[in-house]
Formats: structure tokens, sequence, C-alpha cells
């Protein structure tokens, strides 16, 4: 693109743009699958109808909506309408099911209060429960249902937006902490596009993507959103409940729409592998599919070779993997491997990954392990690793060494909304903390996992990923649901020393030997499990975009609660039934004495 543009002048080009493309949106009810399409043009014609009536609604221009829309077309029509007349959307995950109804709504106080949102617009059946949104945050004038906002019929009145005008409030997924707002401008998103489309992706006119993730995180919303409308690119969406319920619809969009784009976290593609039976896998083809894109967890080379070996015979191309790296707070994307390169990855010398933090590259499989590299740093972007103690991030330290991750450029967020005090310990003279741990080889980053889940034993380093791979190839662990983290007990001296627990999810507990990990785990890396904890499925905490909360899962095993949590698939009716009364009573109290 020639120079940088705004979220609303981009949506507004989608005037002028090719009538046959645009944005796909599947459903399926039962085995019956229907697809709708809204073109360029119609996007921008329902967008400035939608912006029209969300003005009409008393909503002004830097006011933040709270947008809880489970459904892909009207979550879109509402982002993008708001944007377009300076009203700031603040995407909050919906739903899925009654469970854990409390906690839910506890969040969505938390976003709401500290976004000082002034509405919050969801559809009918979930605005019936949000009573207590609106009754205990004060800044929240009204709950919209999206059905009385595509009834309405307001013509939108223009508003000037600028680069430097925040464009929305990415909240951060809460992994290690209570989720923060991410002030995003529209000059970010115009400089992390333009990298992650030209430099990343290398875009081009024959590009169509797939996209099953969540709009109400950055992977989805930049990535397969706002990156592709830029670009007047066309994207077949597919709610992430259907993929979960059914993996082989992604692929299948793949072949009818000889999709190029697409990613996802590695848990994605490891599901695909074990839902796909070879049955179902005849008639794909996938050899279109030049993009594979991985991201938003830590990657595991071993997963992604499988499904590509796995999907070779549709025409799956193993060059078509591509890794990457990335975070809210830089808009999405850091860096992005070589489209075509397939997986590189680098063998280093655990023991003095551990010992020394240096990744000392080595050929020995025994005793080794294996860093995905995901790529080198954006153009007009700094990227360099540092010392935790390096407070101004004066002195990178040399390839090889592992430190935290710090970056620089046109992508960071200059804030996090309403919280000075996080955003002066995100950053480190000019460098944003990311938190990471890495190091970079041969101008390439490699990506060793999170600090603050680091695990300290004996003055060695551990990364609970490298625990929980090998932990998870003993029988009856449930792949993608295990948490090792580090732990403080007392000893007879009244001093502290660290225990290494983890946390298994396991489908039958009768058939599992939690010692069976333990000599598992101790065999392959030296280390030894002071504890295995016994979970079953559900029982584990998660963050809204299906990461694991290993540090929510250390706080509950702490406070003995872990074992005696409800389970994400269970329902206290009782409990459930009491949350929903209390949420109707206070929206009705709302609409009747506002």
């Amino acid at each position: 693109m020639a120079r940088e543009v705004t979220v609303a002048e981009a949506v507004e080009r989608l005037t002028g743009a090719d009538a046959r493309s645009g944005f796909s949106f599947v459903s399926r009810s039962g085995n019956t699958e229907q697809t709708r399409l809204i073109t360029f043009p119609e996007l921008a014609e329902q967008t400035a109808a939608r912006a029209g009536a969300l003005q009409a609604a008393g909503l002004k221009q830097g006011e933040r909506i709270a947008i809880i829309l489970p459904e892909n077309d009207e979550f879109i029509l509402t982002f993008l309408g708001a944007i377009r007349v300076g009203i700031i959307p603040v995407p909050i995950y919906p739903m899925h099911g009654l469970g854990q109804l409390d906690g839910y709504l506890e969040s969505v106080r938390h976003i709401v209060r500290r976004s000082g949102a002034a509405a919050v617009v969801t559809n009918a059946k979930i605005k019936l429960l949000l009573g207590t949104v609106q009754s205990q945050c004060e800044s929240v004038r009204s709950i919209i249902s999206v059905e009385s906002l595509a009834d309405a019929a307001a013509p939108m009145q223009p508003r000037k937006v600028n680069l430097d005008d925040v464009a929305f409030l990415q909240f951060t997924s809460g992994s290690t902490s209570n989720p923060k707002g991410v002030t995003v401008t529209h000059r970010n998103l115009a400089a992390n596009i333009r990298c992650f489309m030209e430099e990343g992706f290398r875009v081009t006119s024959e590009d169509v993507g797939v996209s099953w993730l969540p709009l109400f995180h950055d992977m989805g919303l930049i990535g397969f959103l706002l990156g592709p409308m830029f670009y007047q690119r066309p994207v077949t969406f597919i709610s992430p409940l259907t993929f979960l319920q059914r993996p082989l619809t992604w692929l299948e969009i793949h072949s009818k729409t000889r999709g190029t784009i697409s990613c996802a976290p590695n848990f994605a593609f490891a599901l695909a592998v074990k839902r796909i039976p070879e049955a179902q896998r005849q008639g794909l083809d996938l050899s279109a599919w030049r993009i594979a894109g991985c991201g938003g967890e830590p990657i595991r080379a071993e997963v992604l070779r499988r499904f590509a070996a796995t999907f070779a015979p549709q025409g799956f191309r193993a060059e078509a993997l591509l890794p990457l790296y990335g975070m809210a707070e830089s808009s999405l994307a850091i860096a992005v491997g070589r489209p075509g390169a397939g997986l590189p990855s680098t063998l280093v010398d655990h023991n003095r990954m551990s010992e020394e933090r240096v990744a000392l590259p080595t050929r020995q499989l025994e005793g080794a392990s294996e860093i995905v590299a995901c790529g080198k740093p954006f153009t007009g972007h700094k990227l360099a690793i540092f010392d935790l103690t390096d407070e101004t991030s004066a002195s990178p330290l040399p390839d090889g060494h592992i430190g935290e991750i710090r970056i620089a450029g046109p992508s960071v967020m200059k804030e996090y909304w309403g919280d000075p005090d996080a955003t002066a310990q995100v950053f480190a003279g000019e460098y944003l903390r990311t938190g990471d741990l890495g190091f970079i080889l041969d101008g390439e980053l490699h990506v060793c996992g999170r600090l603050k889940e680091m695990i300290i034993l004996n003055g060695r380093n551990y990364f609970p990923q490298d625990i929980e791979h090998v932990a998870t190839t003993v029988p009856g662990v449930r792949k993608g649901n295990l948490v090792a983290f580090g732990t403080h007990e007392a000893s007879g001296t009244g001093e502290g020393f660290e225990r290494i627990v983890l946390a298994v999810e396991i489908a039958d507990p009768a058939s599992f030997d939690p010692l069976t990990v333990v000599r598992t785990v101790q065999t392959a890396l030296g280390i030894a499990l002071h504890e295995v904890v016994v979970l079953q499925p559900g029982q584990l905490p998660k963050t809204s975009s299906g990461k694991l909360q290993r540090t929510k899962t250390r706080e509950l095993y702490e406070r003995g609660e872990l074992q005696g949590r409800q389970s994400a698939r269970e329902t206290n009716v009782t409990d459930t039934l009491k949350q929903v009364v209390i949420s109707q009573t206070n929206y009705l109290k709302a609409v009747l004495f506002k």
C-alpha cells in the first residue's frame, strides 16, 4: 500500500472493490451447511448502516463499547461500524454455555470497568444475563441488542478519524495475570498489517484466507479480518465452536475454496490429526495451501510435522508450515518465518540451557531440546535479547544467550488503557518487555517460554513446556491438558524449597499410574517431579482463547482448591440458575428505573 491508512478509510475504500469478492460465513446445523457472502461493497454499505445505528443509540466518538457477539458476521459489522465513526470497540469473548457463569460475568465486569465502556452490544439471549454488568459498572448507560441495531434506520454521521486515534482496545487473555487493555491505534495497525501481509505472508492477488479463529482475539481479528480487508482479499470464516466440534470443516473449506492462507495455534493441528480419520480425508485437496501459520502458544515441531505427514496424500506440503511469534502489545505479529522454508528449528543442549542459559547447538538427540526458529524482526522494528536485570535495555546479549525478548517499533502499543503503573512496568527504556525468554541464532528468533512460568530448581532453569511435552507421551494423559509449575514448601527449618508439580487431566484415572509419569520425566530430562495431581477433564483453568493458565493453576494448587475445582464441562444447575435470576432482576431494574 502506498501510504498508511486508518481502518475507517480502509472500510470506505471497499465501496469501489470487486463486487464478486468479500467475506463468507459458514454455519452448520446438524448435517446442513450454509454459506453467506457479504461482498466488499456490501460490507462498506452495511457497516455504514451499523455506524448510524450506534450513533442513534447515543454513542459518541471516543466512547468505548464492549462487544459480546458469538456470530462472526454481526461482530464484524458492529466492530467496523463503530470504528468508522470513531467509537472505540472493546471485544469480549462470548460465553460457551452457562457453566462457570459467575466467573464469566466477573471477567466481563472487570473489562467493562477498566475500559469505561458506555454500552455493551450483544444479542438478545446474552443480554438477559448481563444485568449485573449494567448495575455494577457505573460507566454503562445501556446494554444494546444487535437485533435492535440491525432494525434501526439511521444514516451515518461521518467523523474524522486520524492515524493516531485509538482504533480499539484489545484485552490480553490473562494467561499469567489479570487482563489488561492494550491500546491499539490506527497507526499501530497500519504498520503491523503492512509488515505481516507483505513481509510475512507475501500476500498476492490470488490469495484466499480461511479462518476459524475467534474474532475477539488478535490473531483472528487483525490477522484474518483487518489484514485481508486492507488488501481486499477474500476470507471464509468458520465459527470456533464449529471447528472444535468438527475439525474436518476447516480442511473441507480449504479444499472447496482453494484456500491459500490459514493460521492456528499448535493444538489445532494436533486436533485435526486426532479427530479426522483417514476415511474422511479422502477427497480433500489441500494443494493450494501455501501458508499454514502456527503461533499463539509454544510451537511443537513434531506436532506440525505429524500434521504435514498425515495430510500429505491430500496435497499438503510441509514447506507451507510457517512459524509465527506475536502478542497483543505489538498489535499482532512480531516475527514471521520465511514462506516456503517449512519449519526451521535448532537442537540445543538441554543441560547448558538449564544451567547456563546458553543455547548451544548440538546434533545429539539425547539430552537436546528442539526450539523452532520464528523468523527475523520486521523492517523498521527492533528485536533484541536482554538480561533480566537490564532495566534500560542498554546492552543486548550476544547470539545464543538466553534472556528476555524485547521489542520496539511502530507496531508496539504506547500504553495499557487506564493503567499507568502496568505501562511503566512493561517498558525498559525504548523497548517493551514481552515477558518471554528466547535467544537469537543466525539472526533468527527462537522462543523458549514465558518468564513468569520458568521453574528454578537447585540453580537450574526449566521450562514447563519441556516437562509437559515429555509427560504427554505417557498413555492415558490428555494431550494438551497438563500443566507443570514450581511452588515453594516450608522445610523443617522454616525455609522454603522449590517443588515441581505436574497437574494432569486423565480420562480414566483407574487405569493411570502417576509413577509412570515421574519415571518418564526423570529418564528424559533428569527432573524429579515432587507430585502428580490427577484431575478430571475440564478442571484445568484456561483463558478465553483456550490457553492453559499456568499461574492460576499454581495459585489454585497452593490454596488447596485445584482438585476441588468444578470442571468446565460440568454445570452446577442451582448456582447457574441463581446467577441467571440475579442478572435478569438487575436487568429489569436497569430498564424500569433508569
